[in-house]
């Protein structure tokens, strides 16, 4: 885990390497600070000083204060900057990872763990890199040398601070090993808690409509109380570290005063003097110092560690969808063959979704498909661009197997308006250049017209340049599939897939989008995914699927005629205006 993370350390290896030289400096110089009042203190004892010494030791106390404060300041801005350099590069590399995970990959970790992922963990492994840089390394540094300088003072006296620290240790292991599974729950319950946020944000309009706001706020605060109870109880824990390490420095400050407060009397300071005894205590408190930094470190480190593993999950996990050793860089024409092709989402699913489809389409024909919900529309032409791969059989297009191709060609190759349509924040055209980032003015105009959508687009006041919000809030669902239509048509594709992406416009205007691939696009390959009939009626041929498999295929007249299922659902959504209005003249 630590060999992965180290790997986003990148150009702040310097930083990283310096913060602690510069933190061995300081603590040096502290050290040296006691054991220099020490002997001045002794020179006072002897009535050996004078303003000459005096000065002395003032001028080297001072320089060692000032270089000590250089030391530190300079520690303190390489750590910060080597701890910020650190978590950017982290979540760089997490987000370039992510950009790099097949639909399968995204599928196994949710959006809001995804989310925690990138923001708390990272910036909790921040902290702790900031802590293991500095305080990490102060700490031992600072207790090696105070019990050096304690031992050249105290003699064996010193070794009391030795035999509080096993005992220190031994609360330590104790309370990790309490906390740390409490800190793994609790990073589950801020998936809980992103995924309540996320979901009730993205859907606020259907809380409203369905005046469920009060279901949503018991929901958010069920998930945000478990948190706080998981956190409240690893809290309580680690609290224990505080008072245990008072404890264990009292015990031992007053072991020194009076173990040194009866040799200093049985000596009458020959062998053991006040100022010994001071600069002990001095030294006991730069100890405790440490002990109680380093506590402070451990407590965050054990937070944090959770937080590393599930940052290292991601970095670690490999997309399941890669580019063959020897890609094909071209795609010859827009042909697809399904030859056997079996699909499910997961290796450990019961069945597949898809079973044994068989299906050729040459280039440049119009195909529609229609079936009911779960029939898996979806999901056979999500291996046409290799969003997923087959678990039997395979896909070819252009006459290749898709996995024989470069995955970017590919996709280049294959424009799919999605079921789910999206659009991002930012002007029309800067939306509308997703398809083609170097795409003129002339071809976004063009694309937009064979959508139908840029005479909605001139009646806005800023035309192509009016900004759309995150989501495409602003407007309205027929043309904000109208939009993704033409930013797919700007990809000047092969193949075509539209899923169920023109459910939101009219008959009319749907009629002229089809009518406009028909005339334009006479050569890309056209899959229309529908409910409505009307709209796959004049493809070249129209596929039925049930189940995860295709029942018939044919044109609409031969399977108007043939199959029963289809023309049942024809004559559902084609009843004369009277005969479904009936009821309602009626009454």
């Amino acid at each position: 885990m630590i060999k992965v993370l180290a790997k986003s350390v990148r150009e702040y290896k310097t930083a990283s390497i310096l913060s602690p030289v510069f933190v061995t400096c300081e603590v040096v110089l502290e050290c040296l600070i006691p054991f220099v009042i020490a002997a001045l203190l002794e020179e006072i004892g002897n009535d050996a000083l004078n303003m000459a010494a005096i000065w002395r030791y003032a001028l080297i106390l001072v320089a060692m204060s000032v270089l000590s404060l250089v030391a530190g300041s300079l520690a303190g801005a390489f750590c910060a900057r080597a701890a910020t350099g650190f978590a950017k590069n982290l979540r760089k590399d997490l987000y370039y990872k992510i950009q790099d995970f097949s639909f399968e990959n995204i599928d196994k970790f949710s959006t809001p763990s995804l989310v925690t992922r990138m923001t708390t963990d990272v910036t909790n492994v921040q902290l702790a890199y900031m802590m293991i840089v500095r305080l990490a390394i102060r700490c031992p540094v600072m207790m090696l040398f105070s019990f050096v300088m304690a031992f050249v003072l105290g003699g064996g006296l010193a070794f009391i601070f030795i035999a509080v620290i096993p005992v220190i240790a031994f609360a330590l292991f104790a309370i990790m090993k309490k906390v740390f599974p409490l800190f793994r729950r609790l990073f589950r319950r801020y998936d809980d808690l992103n995924e309540s946020v996320q979901e009730n944000v993205k859907g606020i309009r259907v809380v409203k409509a369905y005046v469920r706001e009060d279901y949503e706020k018991e929901k958010f605060g069920k998930a945000a109380g478990a948190l706080g109870k998981d956190f409240t109880r690893a809290e309580r824990i680690l609290a224990w570290n505080d008072p245990f390490m008072q404890f264990a420095f009292y015990a031992m400050i007053s072991s020194i005063l009076f173990i040194g407060s009866y040799l200093v009397m049985k000596t009458a300071g020959a062998q053991f003097s006040v100022a010994g005894v001071s600069q002990l205590i001095v030294y006991g408190f730069q100890i405790l110092s440490s002990l109680m930094m380093f506590s402070m470190v451990f407590a965050m480190i054990v937070m944090s560690g959770e937080s590393a593993r599930r940052i290292v999950e991601i970095l670690t996990e490999e997309s399941t969808l890669k580019n063959p050793e020897n890609p094909v860089c071209q795609v010859p024409d827009g042909s697809i063959d399904f030859e056997n092709a079996s699909f499910k989402y997961s290796a450990d699913a019961e069945s597949n979704v898809l079973e044994g489809v068989n299906v050729r389409i040459r280039s440049g024909e119009t195909v529609g498909i229609i079936g009911g919900t779960g029939s898996s529309k979806t999901s056979l032409v999500n291996l046409v661009s290799r969003l997923y791969d087959v678990t039997e059989g395979c896909v070819k297009v252009g006459g290749r197997d898709v996995r024989e191709y470069d995955l970017e060609t590919l996709r280049n190759a294959v424009s799919v308006v999605l079921q789910k349509n999206v659009l991002f924040s930012g002007t029309i055209k800067e939306n509308l250049r997703w398809g083609n980032p170097s795409a003129t003015d002339e071809e976004m105009i063009e694309a937009c017209r064979l959508a139908q959508a840029d005479e909605f687009i001139r009646q806005f006041p800023q035309g192509y340049d009016t900004f759309i919000e995150q989501g495409g809030a602003n407007v309205s669902g027929g043309q904000k599939q109208r939009l993704c239509i033409a930013r797919a048509l700007l990809k000047k594709p092969k193949i075509l897939i539209l899923d169920d992406s023109t459910s939101a416009v009219d008959t009319h205007t749907d009629a002229l989008i089809r009518k406009a691939f028909r005339d334009f696009l006479p050569d890309t390959t056209k899959i229309i995914i529908a409910q409505r009939i009307s709209s796959v009626q004049d493809a070249d041929r129209i596929l039925i699927m049930e189940s995860g498999r295709i029942t018939a295929s044919g044109t609409h007249e031969s399977l108007l005629a043939g199959n029963p299922v289809y023309a049942e659902i024809y004559r559902s959504q084609n009843k004369p205006t009277e005969e479904r209005g009936g009821d309602v003249d009626a009454e």
